[in-house]
C-alpha cells in the first residue's frame, strides 16, 4: 500500500518517532542497493543523462542538508563547503552546481567519504526531529526528501545497469534468473464509457504525499476506449521487428524516423542477436535469453509510439491510464513486480483481474500520449524546493505505473512520472489503447 505516515493522527513523539524510523528504512535502502557494488563500480559515467552510484549517495545526502540542516539545525555548520556545489543536481536557486556530464570526474571525495557524509547528516536529521516533533513544515520537507530518495534509487538501478553493459564481460548487478510468471494471457480489450471525472491526486486514496505536479485534481472530459488488457511483450516486439517495424517510416512520428536513421536503431536497447540469430538481452541478472512472454521494456516513446500504430492501436492519454487504474483496489495495485521483488527486470503475468487491466503498477513505466503539462491551476511548491517538477514542463512524455525498480510505497495511482521521447535507458514500456466509435 502507498506509504502514509498518518501525522496529522500521531502525539508529537509518536510522529517524531515515525517519521525517524521511516527516514532511517529509506536512507538504508539506498545503501543497500550499492552492496553488490564496488567502489570501482559506483564511479562509473556511461552518458550525461545517468550518474554513478556515488554521486546518487551524496546528492541525496546533499539534500537534507540543504533544504533541511541549513534552515532548522541551530548552529548549522556543512560538512564540507564544496559539497554545495559539487552535489547540487538542477536547483538554480541554491546557487553553483557541478557540470552534469562530469559528474563520473569526480574521484574525490571517495565512496568511503561519501558514506561517511550521509552517517553524519543521518544523525543530524535524527537530532533535528527530536527538536521539532511536531514542525509539519519539518516533517513536509522530509517526507519530500524520502520520497526524492525513493526516485533516486530507481535512478541508481537504471544508470548501474547502462554502465555495466558497456562491459565486455557482461557483469551481473545480482543473480536471481530465470524469472517464473504464468502463461502468457491474451490481450482482451476493456472498454471504458465517456464522461466527465475528477482527475489527479486524491487524498483519499492516494495517501499522504504527491508532488505537486499530480495537483490539483481537476475535471477532465473522456471520450469513450478501450485498454489492452496487459502490457506488450517483446514476443510482440519480435513481430513488429520481423515485419520491418525499424524500417518502416510510415509508422514512425517524423522526430521518431530522425531518431531511428541518426542513432541506427533496430530492436530495444540492450538486445543483440546471438550466431544463431536468437535475441538476447543485458539485464541486471547479466546477459539473458529474451523471454517472448515478458513486458518489452527499455522503449522510447518513438518506439512505443511505432509499435502501437503498427498494431492498429495508439497509447493512452495520462487520464485514460488513470481512469483504468483506479478499477484496481490498493490489494490488486500491490500485487506488482516491484524492486521488494529483488528481479530487478519486468516478469511475465502473474496475475489476472477480471474485467480490470493486468500489469498496471510494478513491471516497467507505460509510456502515454500526454506531454507533461502543468494541471489547471497548478502551482509549485513555495521556496527552493520549487524546482523540483514545473521547470521540466516541456518536450517531455508522462509514463505511469511504475517499474521493477520501483518501491512500492513511492508509488500511487496519480503519480506523473517524464522524460523525453528519446530516452530508453529507464524501464519504459507501453500498453494498447483504442477509440470506441
Amino acid at each position: 500500500m502507498p506509504f502514509s505516515p498518518h501525522l496529522a493522527n500521531q502525539q508529537p513523539a509518536d510522529a517524531a518517532s515515525g517519521m525517524a524510523r521511516r527516514f532511517a528504512q529509506v536512507r538504508r535502502q539506498s545503501v543497500a542497493l550499492t552492496s553488490p557494488l564496488t567502489a570501482e563500480d559506483c564511479q562509473l559515467q556511461s552518458m550525461p543523462d545517468a550518474s554513478p552510484a556515488k554521486w546518487h549517495l551524496a546528492h541525496l545526502t546533499w539534500f537534507f542538508e540543504t533544504f533541511i540542516l541549513e534552515r532548522f539545525e541551530p548552529d548549522f555548520k556543512p560538512y564540507n563547503a564544496g559539497f554545495r556545489v559539487l552535489f547540487n543536481s538542477y536547483y538554480n536557486g541554491v546557487g553553483d552546481k557541478h557540470p552534469r556530464s562530469q559528474r563520473g570526474l569526480i574521484s574525490r571525495p571517495t565512496l568511503d567519504e561519501v558514506l561517511g557524509y550521509r552517517a553524519q547528516v543521518d544523525e543530524r536529521i535524527l537530532t533535528v526531529l527530536t527538536l521539532h516533533p511536531d514542525d509539519a513544515e519539518l516533517n513536509k520537507l522530509i517526507t519530500l526528501g524520502l520520497h526524492h530518495e525513493q526516485q533516486h534509487q530507481e535512478l541508481l538501478l537504471t544508470d548501474i545497469k547502462h554502465a555495466l553493459s558497456f562491459n565486455p564481460a557482461r557483469p551481473a548487478y545480482a543473480r536471481h534468473w530465470p524469472l517464473a510468471g504464468i502463461s502468457l494471457q491474451p490481450q482482451r480489450w476493456l472498454g471504458f464509457e465517456s464522461g466527465l471525472g475528477e482527475q489527479g491526486f486524491d487524498s483519499s486514496r492516494d495517501g499522504d504525499f504527491a508532488f505537486d505536479n499530480e495537483t490539483p485534481r481537476h475535471k477532465v472530459y473522456i471520450a469513450p476506449f478501450e485498454i489492452g488488457s496487459r502490457l506488450v511483450t517483446n514476443g510482440e516486439m519480435m513481430s513488429f521487428i520481423d515485419d520491418g517495424g525499424y524500417r518502416r517510416p510510415e509508422l514512425w512520428l517524423s522526430m521518431g524516423w530522425d531518431w531511428v536513421q541518426a542513432t541506427g536503431a533496430a530492436m530495444p536497447l540492450y538486445w543483440q542477436t546471438d550466431a544463431d540469430g536468437d535475441y538476447r538481452n543485458f539485464t541486471l541478472q547479466g546477459l539473458v535469453q529474451v523471454d517472448a512472454h515478458t513486458p518489452v521494456c527499455h522503449l522510447s516513446y518513438f518506439e512505443a509510439d511505432a509499435y502501437a500504430r503498427w498494431a492498429g492501436a495508439r497509447l493512452p492519454t495520462e487520464f485514460e491510464w488513470e481512469l483504468a487504474a483506479r478499477s484496481l483496489t490498493v490489494q490488486q495495485m500491490a500485487q506488482g513486480n516491484f524492486v521488494e521483488s529483488a528481479a530487478y527486470h519486468p516478469i511475465a503475468q502473474q496475475h489476472q483481474h477480471p474485467g480490470s487491466p493486468a500489469q498496471m503498477f510494478g513491471d516497467v513505466w507505460e509510456w502515454t500520449q500526454s506531454n507533461h503539462n502543468p494541471y489547471p491551476g497548478y502551482k509549485p511548491w513555495e521556496g527552493l524546493v520549487g524546482e523540483y517538477n514545473g521547470k521540466f514542463m516541456c518536450n517531455q512524455f508522462v509514463l505511469r505505473g511504475g517499474s521493477c525498480a520501483t518501491p512500492l510505497s513511492h508509488i500511487r495511482v496519480s503519480y506523473r512520472n517524464f522524460f523525453p521521447p528519446d530516452a530508453q535507458w529507464q524501464f519504459s514500456g507501453l500498453r494498447l489503447a483504442r477509440a470506441i466509435t
